[in-house]
């Protein structure tokens, strides 16, 4: 009893520590500068930075996990040297001084496996190392799954993923042989002392080995290997866990964190610049992404933003912030929060911020949670219903919300996968709008927006009541939309330097030429009575508002599907050889072990029926000696043959998670959690590489080690056969109420992970919006109750095992007491036998403990498999077939035709696309408009066969149904408004699998505008080798688009569909993208451009104009332009350029008459 009242409180402590952790990790991350991701100090820095999300990952789940699974090593610290002591005095007393010479062989043979448990954390900590690359490799491809299989780039990750798990695996199959050794020689040492002990004693001091010498002394023994067994066994849990412990300390000491949150060597102080005033203003400032650029060149380490003298923006009113793509526009808003490093230039340098009133932040990537629609906007705020009604009506979100069924109500999904690009941009705006916060930051809002629901935007929003009187900064290339509100005008160069100017825009266009055309071209009339509001994607309607499918809790035992999916890994192509060699290994073992026990008791028998010089101790020591070698032997023989086994499992099954992952429709994707994903190839995964194979190969032990002890009790006591039995029955009646109640705690120990993952993972993706926001304490208390329901569950999961551990204990003590009762008194079996009955009566009793214990352990970690057996049969795109390559020459043009096309998100939904017929001719450029939610980009879905669809689409000839779809993506490329980059160098985002040489590549870049918009400054200047953050966060929003535009010329396919490509990108670089797309790209390549702008689209041969998902015009733009009351002369005529895009439109037809 006192040992269990013991461990539990030894399991009450390590559950408060893992509480701890897990919220200082969170508090920290909230911390960190994720900005810079991809920027570099110096190299090896770089490797402890460069997959911070990966390790983030790794250390909630997999850091954690190894060390709550250390906690037995509390209890080694003082039982071990009691244990020793005890044990030293017992032997004396029963064997002399011959006790003492094995003893000082133990202390002569303890520094072995200490020497090799070194060897297993460098093993461990290089292992953790791989096991950090294979998870970012996965992070990064789940964060960016679209792009990947849109690409037609699946086979390549699965490849790499793959090389990723088998650097992997050479690490861990080199832990797991270098453990096993350990083991033995930790099983060998007790031995070897024992031996030894008997051999003095008998040949030296010639001491009787009498029966009560023997199986008093090995209890001794016995329990001095177990105690070294013990230790080895968690000598591996032990050796993660100091691993663990350091990379966790390594990340709270060691990670880039913010300057607010990082102390000076001299002093105390934070890093603050002193501010001289409360006001809005830049004094003499310098903003850098990294303190020191001492290592390689990249757009974070070498890029400044200066403010020379003063800059003061105008508080209470809206300030203009302008420049062209790439220039520091969006590192200005970042440095006015903090997330930059402040380099003081002279002695007068500071800035400020005021927070007092609140800060409110619109990022350009929208930002949005996991949660309805009416929570996103409410951001943890108080609901008022008017102020509520004005922020949709002015955000121009009201039509929105009368499509889903569900209202604000509907969940968004993750990313905001169930919105389209301007909603979740409007949505973002309005967070801040209905927040209370008096300074508004704005980062290019209306980028996103087509004209209609940008005007609208400016005249409700921008001047409507709700900002009136609140200090707003509106980043945008969008000057003359928003110039007849803004008050004040600042300028950044395209080298960084910050200027205010009023607000005459005849200065500001002096001082910035480039925005004089962009300007002209943008201006607007006056916005018509009948404007023309943004309207949402039509997806399925869900009355419930849900997207996220839960994840299921089953309860019971576990399933015979996960089990076969461990045993077919286990032994792959010879399963029955596998099995019988492992399993047979087992049971001989255990024959093996009961054989040495009862050999030493007729070894003792002997001085019962000779006389002491007449007992040949060399000759029974020399074959007692073989026999342990022997079994010894049988053990590691069947141990090495297992752990190939486990290897094998673990490779293969991670291979067909990739797969599956991978292969899942997009569908499944936009209903499934990323946080869900990662917890498979993390928590899972790690698993089935230690745990749960563990603890496998130790139930077929256990259940051997029963049976066998079992028998061999009965062979000598014959009675007792039946209580045996009896107590095998109660151990297993007790075992399965305590099964029942545990495997539900588990599983839901399990699934209460994922949303505290998710979480984690959602506030690290908007860790500036949350900083700017001023949240989180908030998102620390959400993090702390997600915490505390897991941290319930895992306290309960502890008790039970207290429950069952008393019970069995209990069990075994009295069949124990009962057995030796009935020998001493009641048998006239020799001493030997009683000996040898009583060793495994009591072997017999804490095997069924074990047993419950082990098949408790297995069943929880084999969750595990199941969760992954369930991601193996999700639903799947078709699988590529020998009869759907197409021929190698295809496609040699872009010709496309549609017939009856009919589109939907789902086999249930309704159809979002409504039986389009249309031709395409090679070579054409055609322009795609429609207001948002009319099938735009659903339409660049379906032709890549994205989301079912109906009908045929023939590409160059070919049916699309009928073709593999790797190689039919492989052979059109798609630039999303959003594109996606990986980190990594800017040569491996255009060539991920080097396929091209440099030459391509720059001309690539040259071709996309990248290097006219970076002016002819060397500072910050993108190149092939420049590093890119994940996820390209170290880049403009607009260098990400012309990035992807590169990718695409790249690629150089037949087909190239340009989805909002340039929304983000200056006028006067994506004139530059457009001429140079018509110059560079092939007379025979088709192009589809999806577009707000209209100027983007005006030279297009012919423009389609979707609404509700169906054509309602299709021809060239100078037959739609003279047809009166159409929809896309609507457009035209309401727009401010409307004699610039008659004038063009005349040109073309003029042009192509000539």
């Amino acid at each position: 009893m006192g040992y269990h009242y013991y461990v539990a409180r030894m399991n009450r402590t390590i559950v408060g520590m893992e509480s701890i952790l897990t919220q200082l990790i969170f508090d920290y991350g909230l911390r960190l500068r994720v900005v810079n991701e991809g920027s570099e100090k110096d190299q090896d820095e770089d490797k402890k930075k460069k997959n911070f999300l990966g390790k983030l990952n790794n250390m909630v789940t997999s850091d954690l996990e190894s060390i709550n699974q250390a906690k037995v090593i509390i209890m080694l610290f003082w039982c071990l040297p009691i244990q020793m002591i005890f044990s030293s005095v017992f032997l004396y007393l029963i064997l002399g001084w011959s006790a003492f010479v094995g003893l000082a062989l133990l202390v002569a043979l303890l520094p072995v496996p200490g020497y090799m448990t070194g060897l297993l954390q460098g093993i461990q900590r290089e292992k953790m190392e791989k096991t950090d690359n294979r998870i970012q490799t996965l992070t990064e491809a789940m964060g960016v799954l679209r792009t990947i299989k849109l690409f037609g780039w699946e086979k390549n990750i699965q490849e790499k993923a793959d090389k990723r798990r088998d650097e992997e695996l050479k690490l861990v199959w080199k832990w797991k042989l270098l453990h096993l050794f350990i083991l033995h020689v930790n099983h060998l040492i007790p031995t070897i002392i024992m031996l030894a002990t008997y051999a003095v004693a008998a040949l030296i001091m010639k001491i009787d080995l009498t029966a009560s010498r023997i199986f008093s002394s090995m209890i001794i023994f016995g329990n001095l290997r177990d105690e070294m067994l013990r230790a080895n066994m968690i000598l591996g849990s032990v050796v993660r866990a100091r691993v663990s412990f350091d990379r966790i300390n390594s990340f709270f000491k060691e990670m880039d964190f913010l300057d607010s949150y990082q102390l000076t060597e001299n002093s105390p102080a934070l890093v603050r610049p002193q501010l001289v005033d409360d006001g809005f203003y830049l004094r003499n400032a310098s903003f850098t992404w990294t303190p020191k650029t001492n290592g390689e060149s990249t757009p974070s380490s070498t890029f400044k933003l200066t403010v020379p003298g003063e800059l003061r923006f105008m508080e209470g009113k809206i300030n203009l912030i302008v420049g062209p793509t790439g220039s520091g526009k969006t590192s200005l808003l970042m440095a006015l929060l903090g997330e930059m490093h402040f380099t003081p230039s002279k002695p007068d340098s500071s800035f400020n911020l005021p927070r007092a009133g609140g800060v409110a932040f619109a990022v350009q990537e929208s930002w949005v949670q996991n949660e309805t629609i009416r929570e996103n906007i409410l951001f943890y705020s108080p609901y008022d219903e008017e102020r509520y009604k004005k922020v949709l009506y002015q955000c121009a979100l009201e039509p929105d919300l009368e499509l889903f069924e569900a209202g604000d109500a509907t969940e968004v999904g993750e990313r905001g996968l169930t919105l389209s690009g301007g909603q979740k941009a409007r949505l973002t705006l309005a967070r801040a709008i209905y927040s209370n916060a008096q300074t508004i930051l704005l980062d290019d809002v209306l980028a996103a927006l087509d004209v209609h629901t940008a005007k609208w935007v400016v005249n409700k929003c921008l001047k409507g009541d709700l900002v009136k009187g609140r200090t707003v900064l509106l980043v945008t290339h969008n000057v003359a939309l928003a110039y007849p509100v803004t008050d004040y005008i600042v300028t950044v160069s395209s080298i960084g330097v910050v200027t205010g100017h009023g607000r005459d825009i005849s200065k500001v266009l002096q001082a910035e030429p480039t925005l004089q055309t962009e300007y002209e071209r943008d201006k607007l009339a006056i916005a018509k009575d009948d404007l023309l509001i943004d309207e949402p994607t039509e997806k399925e309607k869900k009355a419930s508002g849900k997207l996220i499918v839960a994840e299921e809790v089953r309860h019971g035992n576990v399933s015979w599907k996960a089990l076969k999916l461990l045993l077919k890994g286990l032994g792959g192509q010879h399963v029955v050889l596998f099995f019988t060699l492992w399993i047979g290994g087992h049971v001989l073992g255990n024959v093996m072990g009961s054989f040495n026990l009862w050999f030493l008791g007729y070894w003792s028998s002997q001085y019962e029926n000779h006389r002491p010089e007449e007992v040949s101790v060399a000759k029974y020591l020399g074959i007692y000696i073989g026999l342990t070698f022997i079994y010894i032997a049988i053990h590691a023989s069947k141990n090495i043959w297992f752990t190939l086994g486990s290897v094998r499992a673990s490779r293969t099954i991670h291979k067909s998670l990739t797969e599956a992952i991978l292969g899942a429709t997009l569908r499944w994707f936009d209903e499934t959690p990323i946080s869900r994903v990662i917890t498979r190839f993390t928590q899972d995964i790690q698993a089935l590489d230690s745990s749960l194979v563990s603890y496998g190969n130790g139930v077929v032990s256990v259940i051997c080690m029963v049976t066998i002890s079992l028998t061999s009790a009965v062979l000598f006591v014959p009675i007792f056969a039946l209580p045996g039995l009896v107590v095998a029955g109660l151990g297993i009646l007790i075992g399965g109420r305590y099964l029942k109640a545990q495997l539900s705690v588990k599983r839901e120990l399990s699934n209460a992970k994922s949303p505290m993952i998710s979480h984690f993972s959602a506030a690290m993706a908007g860790l500036v919006s949350i900083r700017a926001y001023g949240a989180q304490d908030v998102f620390k208390t959400e993090s702390r109750r997600r915490i505390d329901h897991y941290i319930r569950m895992l306290r309960l999961n502890y008790d039970l095992n207290r429950w069952i551990g008393i019970r069995i204990d209990s069990l075994g003590a009295i069949f124990t007491a009962s057995l030796a009762a009935y020998l001493t008194y009641a048998s006239t079996v020799s001493a030997a036998n009683v000996g040898f009955s009583l060793n495994r009566a009591v072997e017999f009793t804490l095997a069924i403990l074990y047993m419950v214990q082990d098949v408790y352990v297995f069943q929880m970690e084999a969750n595990s498999m199941e969760r992954i057996a369930a991601y193996l049969e999700i639903e799947q795109e078709p699988k590529p077939t020998e009869s759907g390559k197409p021929p190698a020459s295809w496609p040699t043009s872009g010709d496309l035709r549609v017939e009856n096309l009919t589109a939907r998100y789902s086999k249930a939904g309704p159809a979002v696309l409504h039986d389009l017929t249309f031709d395409i001719h090679a070579g054409e450029r055609i322009g795609v408009v429609g207001r948002t939610g009319s099938g735009k980009s659903t339409l660049t879905l379906a032709l890549l066969r994205g989301i079912i669809t109906e009908g045929t689409v023939y590409f160059d000839g070919l049916a699309t149904n009928k073709i593999n779809l790797d190689a039919l993506r492989s052979h059109i490329t798609i630039i999303p408004q959003s594109p996606e980059l990986l980190s990594g160098s800017l040569r491996y985002n255009l060539d991920p699998f080097e396929e091209y040489d440099d030459a391509t590549l720059n001309a690539a870049l040259k071709s996309s505008g990248l290097y006219a918009s970076q002016g002819d400054s060397d500072e910050g200047r993108l190149s092939l080798e420049t590093t890119i953050a994940s996820g390209g966060t170290n880049v403009s929003a607009g260098q990400r688009q012309i990035i992807a535009l590169a990718r695409a010329i790249v690629r150089s396919t037949k087909l190239l569909i340009l989805d909002e490509a340039t929304s983000a990108i200056d006028h006067e670089t994506d004139a530059i993208i457009q001429n140079t797309l018509r110059r560079e790209l092939g007379s025979d390549v088709t192009v589809l451009t999806i577009a707000h702008r209209l100027q983007t689209i005006m030279d297009a041969d012919r423009i389609m104009v979707l609404d509700a998902g169906n054509i309602v015009e299709f021809a060239s733009p100078k037959e739609l332009l003279a047809k009166e009351k159409g929809f896309f002369k609507a457009l035209v005529d309401e727009s401010g350029d409307k004699d610039h895009f008659y004038e063009v439109v005349e040109k073309k037809g003029s042009s192509s008459t000539a």
